[in-house]
């Protein structure tokens, strides 16, 4: 709530589905824009998650006609195109945060980050994009994720890892394609997910997702290069063991041999991944823990928290600064 006892109201763009839909879970109402063609970032809500009611989609030809209380970009283009294609001068004058959900995809440590030299709020989703980024910033922010916790789904009866990753035959070796291509030649692996064919058993919808993914013995994430992927908070919270590469993120969520196994060398995750499959005491005792873990520490409850204070402290900071400077 602002000061005056109304629901914030934030305009974004449905950039990646599921960190919306678990941003939706705050309470304030999120507004999003579609037009025509349903472009990326102008689809909507889409039919993949359930959304609630406070998640409102509007076209963009009614979108200057509307009140907001803050900008909330995800993307260089919303940032630097978007805004002055479908937002008016008011509103663009509105406080504003840049959510950066990915490490630099440039230099890794020196690419200047495009809010640099700006006025505008910085929020990256881990400690290690903050790391990696030129925030020209001291004071950007880490709003670690939220998952809404499905239940308890594991049974490990499947002898099998699964990896869920969206289009990872198109995002090559950042994502691990390589790595999944190759090890899935001594260890029995399934890949899920939008455009894994011919690769892979296709899309899972996310509401089914607990159930089917809970069935495989653990959940193996490929990645070199990104931020902590939202599907390995989830399947730490279905209980399963993560395996894994010992970059970015994992190696603060992931101890080795308790809630599943990190390494660099492909050779030795191939060992532990015959090792879960061997030992499925041992594979449900580690996943028990993972999910232990992640109830405590990717808390959609924390998580929205700290998201309504940063929105709160964003719109409070802008109004001080105006205060400020008026004469």
């Amino acid at each position: 709530m602002n000061g005056n006892n109304r629901r914030l109201r934030i305009f974004t763009w449905h950039i990646h589905g599921s960190y919306l839909y678990y941003l939706s879970q705050g309470n304030y109402d999120l507004y999003i824009p579609v037009n025509s063609d349903r472009t990326p970032g102008y689809y909507g809500q889409g039919t993949t998650f359930p959304f609630g009611p406070n998640v409102h989609e509007v076209n963009v030809e009614d979108l200057q006609s509307l009140d907001f209380d803050l900008i909330l970009f995800q993307t260089a283009n919303n940032y630097q195109n978007d805004q002055y294609e479908v937002l008016s001068a008011r509103q663009r004058a509105l406080p504003k945060i840049f959510l950066q959900h990915d490490p630099p995809w440039g230099h890794p440590t020196d690419t200047k980050h495009i809010t640099y030299g700006s006025d505008v709020m910085l929020v990256h989703v881990t400690h290690f994009n903050k790391l990696m980024w030129d925030n020209g910033q001291p004071d950007a922010q880490v709003i670690e994720h939220g998952v809404v916790d499905q239940g308890y789904t594991y049974s490990g009866e499947l002898n099998r890892g699964l990896v869920v990753i969206n289009n990872l035959p198109d995002r090559g070796r950042m994502l691990g394609f390589d790595l999944f291509l190759e090890m899935r030649k001594y260890v029995p692996l399934d890949l899920v997910g939008m455009g894994t064919e011919p690769y892979g058993l296709s899309e899972i919808l996310h509401p089914q997702l607990p159930a089917f993914a809970g069935r495989y013995r653990f959940f193996f994430n490929p990645i070199r290069y990104t931020s902590m992927g939202l599907a390995v908070c989830e399947a730490m919270t279905y209980g399963m063991p993560i395996v894994g590469l010992a970059t970015t993120e994992m190696v603060r969520h992931i101890r080795d041999g308790y809630n599943g196994f990190l390494d660099l060398n492909p050779a030795q995750l191939i060992d532990r991944m015959t090792f879960l499959l061997e030992n499925k005491e041992v594979a449900k005792t580690m996943g028990a823990n993972a999910r232990r873990y992640a109830l405590e520490k990717f808390s959609i409850q924390r998580f929205v928290h700290e998201w309504e204070a940063l929105f709160l402290r964003a719109i409070a900071g802008q109004a001080t600064a105006k205060t400020s400077y008026s004469y």
